[in-house]
């Protein structure tokens, strides 16, 4: 025998390398074949329920860091509710209509005009169902548990038919009409869209001083007065119509180089230096709404231009005479409405002029600025042209711009139920309470929801005409429409004519032959998700209407928390969510949005193929996501050296638990030491933390409480100490099982606790537990021990804990001057003040194993002069005196004492624990 075979040195076969790329896809398989989520489910009924709704990723391409962010977040979520005491269904989804799946078949050489439209509806689902099964597959890799055989699916017939029905309700409200006035439009992708749909990026354009020529001024100006207006879109001039002017606002004729122009007095000065005028002359003021019905001339059409008011008219820039286009501004044709100026919008799907701008027909709209600028030129119209930068709206799939165009479209009036998603606003829960006030002001300030798209891939509109041209939508149609998609899918829209969608038998006063038509645009795709609390929260048994909690990026305010808002306040009269979490982007360690120009994009794939899905879910749980969030591989790696830390300290409480069983070897609490006592009471305040903390959804506090704990009062002092018992002492010793129950404790509820997080991590460490479920996700969360005196006990140990900091840094200047090496070289002498004296006298156990010194004395008397002072305590170190114990590896005096040769380098305490464990060294001896 040798003298390491008389330690009880813990022996595990979980391993200190992790492996986690290889280890867990073999968790994942398992958990699939024991059915683990549905196991949880069956548990869970009849429990109170949790309903956190997914929003649905657009299916298309592999999953992102920001996609890894979201579904790992709601995975914690889900599996903590899971365990702390609710029904916690999560069904996952996916949107796959739209754009971005047209555009791919596209650049994959589909050519959409080309072919059957039907064929290419099936090419569009096709593509659309192996991008969710990519990234369904994805999704799975990470860890996440859910029903990922039953995911929701936008394309699904089930799903449209609940769309139509949204559809059909709102439209029975009143809420649903057709009308021609200004929207967004994308040339770029031939169709209208909606204000989630557009971002903004800097642009070089056009600024242009234009003088439109007075035809009629009321007697009030001179008929040479010329009108100077100023725009940034000097395309838009084909469509000029009229010119606003404040009613409020005092206007001035300035005499210059024989010409009278008339601007606003307040921009006089900025003008007459903008157009380099050295030589003028004011001769005339008139008030504003004296202007209202005098009539200029287009400068270079042979039409009328209406001079108008309008309250919108600001100073900011410009001239106070704004150039007006109902065709193409939203402030144009709204405030144009009372003088019926025509709409004149003569661009066409695809942004190039149409016969209505002679001169320009087939001209792109952008080289419209060019020939425009030329034509003013010509006419003696332009006043001055010069080019500034400024942020300009883009569509946010093509990335290209978009132009305001008046075209017949489908909207949802918001204005007739605004206060109502106003007042459910109020009502909801949100988490970052900034995000109240950014949807309130978007639903305050936003324009009628245009709902109509002109593309093939999608859910058609359900709305039918009559011979005559009225327009048939009742919840007649509708309801039919809904049951025929639920039977067939959409696509039966495009299979059949109008007369066979409609119900057998149903006439209209407007079709005397019986002939109808359908709609051919589309819904927006923002309506498809929007719909989900219908289709899904109502139309799943295992669901419920309205969900708790909403959870996606900021980006989502005027996206799906928009969207589903709107249409749930609209049929329902209130808000689909109970409370809305939403999270910053990803950005890489620079702080800058990644990209495949910089090369700065991480995969999910790259990151768990190198360290595994635990160590992303790590680094989810431990940043502030209620921002913007940094990471990079050089992050991660540090992620990784706390999940080796976390997995080391938990490889040690299991390997010195793996001869105790927690039916036949606990130490009742009462019978425990101080030390045992104060872990446990550390242990009730993590837990009781880390719950409050996933209540809050708050990961990162989760992840520092339990960080912390296994740093400072595991590994730094518990743990460090605990060597000396459960390594030293009897295998069956009193104060060797009480630590061992202390080590059972913390290892599973801090397993529990993790598992949310690292949840392949474990469910290993479970399997080496002594505990009842098979699984970990399938016991509860741990809960918090009323112990007695846990207060006072607290506040002796937290006293004792700065006693400790004081003598290791003793021991510190001691090591620093050579006088010990190693602390259990030291003998510490402390000269206390009362409360010390008192807290140490108080203590019920040996304090020099607490502190890892052999000898350890509180004294009476002044300290000598060489004594280290502190404000309570002045620490006197020296080296112990006796000899270093071969087992122990104490300084003592006792060694050598034995009157067995066998034991002579051993202290007293290890030659009584190795007569009694081991008896048959006394005769036998130690191998060299």
């Amino acid at each position: 025998m040798k003298v390491k075979d008389t330690l009880n040195l813990g022996k595990t076969g979980f391993p200190m390398r992790a492996g986690l790329p290889n280890k867990e896809p073999e968790w994942q398989k398992n958990w699939e074949e024991a059915d683990l989520y549905n196991k949880r489910q069956e548990l869970n009924e009849g429990k109170p329920s949790f309903m956190l709704h997914d929003g649905p990723p657009y299916a298309n391409g592999n999953i992102h860091l920001g996609h890894s962010l979201n579904k790992i977040s709601k995975d914690i979520i889900v599996r903590y509710k899971n365990m702390a005491g609710f029904r916690a269904p999560y069904v996952p989804g996916w949107d796959t209509h739209g754009l971005p799946i047209e555009q791919v078949l596209a650049k994959n050489g589909v050519k959409r005009k080309e072919m059957d439209l039907l064929d290419y509806l099936e090419e569009c689902r096709k593509y659309a169902l192996s991008q969710v099964d990519t990234q369904r597959a994805d999704f799975k890799r990470l860890g996440v548990m859910g029903d990922w055989e039953n995911p929701y699916i936008t394309l699904d017939p089930s799903y449209e038919a609940a769309q139509i029905h949204v559809f059909g309700k709102m439209a029975e409200k009143g809420y649903i009409y057709k009308g021609q006035k200004p929207i967004y439009w994308s040339p770029s992708s031939e169709s209208s869209l909606a204000e989630a749909e557009i971002e903004y990026q800097d642009v070089r354009s056009a600024s242009i001083y234009v003088a439109f020529k007075a035809v009629d001024t009321k007697g009030k100006l001179p008929e040479d007065t010329e009108f100077v207006i100023w725009t940034t879109t000097p395309w838009t001039i084909p469509s000029n119509m009229g010119i606003f002017t404040h009613p409020d606002y005092e206007y001035v004729l300035v005499a210059v180089d024989g010409r009278k122009f008339l601007i606003a007095s307040d921009l006089l000065n900025d003008v007459a230096e903008n157009l380099e005028w050295t030589d003028y002359e004011v001769i005339q003021t008139i008030k504003g709404s004296e202007l209202d019905g005098m009539i200029a001339r287009h400068p270079f059409y042979d039409r009328d231009s209406l001079v108008m008011n309008a309250e919108y008219v600001t100073l900011d820039s410009g001239t106070g005479l704004v150039h007006t286009a109902p065709g193409h501004g939203e402030d144009d044709y709204f405030f144009s409405r009372k003088y019926n100026l025509p709409v004149l919008s003569p661009i066409d799907d695809r942004g190039y002029y149409t016969e209505e701008a002679p001169g320009f027909e087939g001209l792109f709209y952008d080289e419209g600025n060019k020939k425009v600028t030329e034509l003013l030129e010509e006419k003696g119209a332009l006043l001055k042209l010069s080019f500034f930068t400024h942020s300009y709206p883009h569509d946010w799939r093509t990335k290209k711009p978009v132009i305001f165009r008046a075209t017949p479209q489908w909207f949802a009036s918001i204005d007739k139920f605004r206060q109502d998603i106003l007042s459910e606003v109020e009502k909801v829960d949100w988490v970052m309470p900034w995000g109240k006030t950014r949807l309130y002001n978007m639903v305050r300030d936003r324009g009628d929801w245009v709902i109509s798209r002109q593309r093939a891939w999608g859910v058609p509109l359900p709305i039918f005409y009559a011979e005559d041209g009225t327009e048939i939508i009742t919840p007649e149609t509708t309801n039919h429409v809904a049951d025929l998609f639920k039977e067939h899918g959409s696509k039966v829209w495009w299979e059949r004519d109008a007369k066979d969608l409609l119900p057998e038998g149903f006439t209209h006063p407007g079709s005397p032959n019986g002939e109808f038509t359908k709609e051919k645009d589309i819904m927006d795709v923002w309506f498809d998700s929007g719909s989900s609390h219908e289709a899904v929260l109502r139309g799943r048994k295992e669901l419920s209407f309205p969900a708790d909690l909403y959870l996606e990026g900021s980006d989502q305010y005027r996206g799906w928390f928009n969207s589903s808002i709107t249409t749930s306040v609209a049929i329902n009269g209130v808000a689909p969510y109970k409370a809305v979490l939403s999270q910053g982007f990803v950005l890489d360690g620079q702080g800058r949005k990644m990209s495949k120009s910089i090369g700065n994009i991480i995969a999910p794939g790259t990151v768990v193929k190198q360290y595994g899905a635990d160590i992303l879910r790590l680094w989810v749980a431990s940043v502030d996501a209620e921002s913007d969030v940094r990471v990079s591989m050089e992050i991660l790696g540090q992620v990784s050296e706390t999940y080796r830390k976390i997995r080391n300290t938990l490889r040690f409480l299991i390997a010195n638990t793996s001869d105790f069983s927690k039916d036949d070897n606990s130490v009742d609490y009462e019978e425990l030491q101080g030390s045992d006592k104060y872990i446990l009471n550390r242990l009730n305040e993590v837990v009781t933390a880390s719950l409050e903390a996933y209540n809050k959804y708050d990961f990162m506090t989760v992840y520092k409480t339990v960080f912390n704990f296994l740093t400072n009062d595991l590994s730094a002092f518990y743990l460090d100490f605990a060597k000396d018992v459960v390594y030293i002492e009897g295998a069956d010793s009193k104060a060797r099982r009480s630590m061992q129950t202390v080590f059972n404790e913390i290892l599973v509820k801090l397993t529990k606790l993790l598992s949310p997080i690292i949840p392949h991590t474990a469910e290993e460490i479970w399997s080496y537990l002594d505990e009842k479920e098979e699984y970990v996700y399938l016991a509860e969360m741990p809960t918090t021990v009323e112990y007695v005196n846990s207060q006072e006990l607290t506040d002796t140990w937290s006293a004792f804990m700065d006693f400790r900091d004081e003598v290791l840094k003793a021991l510190e200047v001691a090591r620093d001057e050579k006088v010990i090496g190693k602390s259990l070289e030291a003998s510490v002498t402390v000269y206390p003040n009362e409360v010390v004296r008192t807290l140490l006298a108080s203590m019920d156990e040996d304090i020099a194993k607490l502190l890892i010194v052999s000898e350890f004395v509180v004294a009476n008397g002044d300290a000598p002069a060489d004594a280290q002072q502190f404000e309570d305590v002045a620490i006197s170190v020296k080296h112990a005196e006796g000899e270093v114990c071969d087992r122990c590896r104490r300084t003592d005096l006792t060694v050598g004492q034995s009157e067995n040769e066998h034991l002579a380098h051993f202290c007293k305490r290890c030659a009584d624990i190795v007569t009694e464990e081991f008896p048959e060294v006394l005769t036998e001896g130690f191998e060299a």
